[in-house]
């Protein structure tokens, strides 16, 4: 249908995001899919049939806008037990309508016009174009690509009067490297008496392998104290699809971040908020994710042993990069693309991940699918 009006893009150098186009293709060529963080097996059943039950007994309309009082002292309690500080489930707990909800409301809510927002690069696709989006300016800074580790240095000769937020995600997509105690105490050092926000990303925070601890900004008072901790029952609960998380901040941030949360969804499904009460009472329920998922990984790169891929190490998330510039000199998105159509297998290419589309001749792969998926995957790789 022709228009006569003109479409004002707000993002006019923004297309469908790399995971949508990847899954088309996939879909077209039958593909196995390694591209996407979204597990291809069944949740526990029991969350199954608590979601049903809520149903059936009524819960079937609004929650209150901030989440049912028991999910939110649930989610309280974990925190404190996890790691050390206790959020106040009335005003410091907010669930939400998935993790991406979360990452909007929070930067839409803190971050005006004419402020810096300081993110890493590679990253999570959203982040960059929430922040234009509210007439701000994301500042990029590239992860070494020797170890794809923080470069503190360069992250306090970025900051200026106008930084509001640095943006951080551990364990990391794509690259599944972790954050560690020295960049923690990097971290409080560059905000200390200054007024800047750090918003954490932290959807993978049970998936953390070989024993490491997660470095939640919730064990560390001083940064719990200007910190947004967004996660994800999705991520946890192997349910992506249920679009449901929750946010953790002080009083003063979620008062605003509440604002914009309720003009956006206002409240989140209401008979999985029921469901994850009951499974929060059972710990293991996450707690045992680290094991299984570090289970996945094993297997994947061991299936992969015998490839022309050399593999980065995984630290965490459901994700472990894959170098083959050693046997291909072609652009990391025309190799994903004869995966696809050669091999029929997706991957997602690592240039997605930057704003300049940097190519290191990297692919992400995921392991957050069956044991035969993962078999068979590296099977067709192994023919490259």
């Amino acid at each position: 249908m022709q228009s006569a009006l003109q479409a004002r893009s707000k993002l006019p150098d923004v297309g469908t995001t790399i995971f949508t186009v990847i899954g088309q293709l996939a879909a077209e060529h039958d593909a196995l899919n390694l591209s996407q963080g979204a597990p291809n097996f069944a949740p526990d059943p029991k969350l199954i049939d608590g979601v049903a039950r809520a149903m059936r007994d009524g819960h079937n309309q609004y929650a209150p806008m901030a989440g049912i009082d028991t999910l939110r002292e649930a989610l309280a309690q974990k925190m404190e037990t996890l790691y050390g500080t206790r959020y106040d489930p009335a005003d410091e707990v907010t669930v939400i309508a998935s993790a991406s909800e979360g990452l909007y409301s929070t930067i839409s809510a803190l971050v005006h016009p004419g402020d810096e927002v300081i993110y890493f690069e590679p990253s999570f696709d959203s982040y960059a174009p929430i922040v234009r989006l509210q007439g701000a300016t994301p500042v990029a800074i590239k992860l070494s690509l020797d170890d794809f580790r923080v470069d503190w240095d360069e992250v306090a000769a970025k900051i200026t009067p106008k930084t509001r937020m640095i943006i951080i995600n551990t364990p990391h997509n794509p690259t599944a490297t972790v954050f560690d105690a020295a960049d923690v105490e990097r971290l409080k050092a560059l905000t200390r008496n200054t007024d800047i926000v750090i918003l954490a990303d932290e959807v993978y925070e049970h998936v953390v392998f070989d024993g490491a601890q997660h470095q939640s900004m919730a064990r560390y008072r001083e940064l719990a104290e200007r910190s947004v901790i967004v996660s994800s029952f999705g991520k946890s609960y192997h349910v992506t699809g249920w679009r449901i998380g929750y946010c953790l901040a002080p009083a003063a941030l979620m008062n605003e971040i509440r604002k914009v949360h309720q003009f956006m969804v206002f409240s989140a499904d209401t008979p999985m908020q029921y469901a994850f009460v009951e499974a929060l009472a059972q710990p293991e329920s996450y707690l045992g994710l680290a094991a299984f998922y570090q289970k996945k990984r094993d297997l994947l790169a061991h299936a992969l042993r015998e490839s022309r891929f050399e593999l980065l190490p995984s630290e965490g998330s459901f994700f472990m990069l894959a170098r083959f510039r050693g046997f291909s000199d072609e652009r990391d998105s025309d190799f994903v693309l004869r995966l696809i159509r050669d091999a029929q297998v997706a991957t997602i290419p690592l240039s997605a991940f930057y704003a300049d589309g940097t190519d290191s001749g990297l692919i992400r792969l995921s392991f957050s699918k069956d044991d035969a998926t993962l078999i068979e995957g590296a099977r067709r790789l192994c023919s490259i």
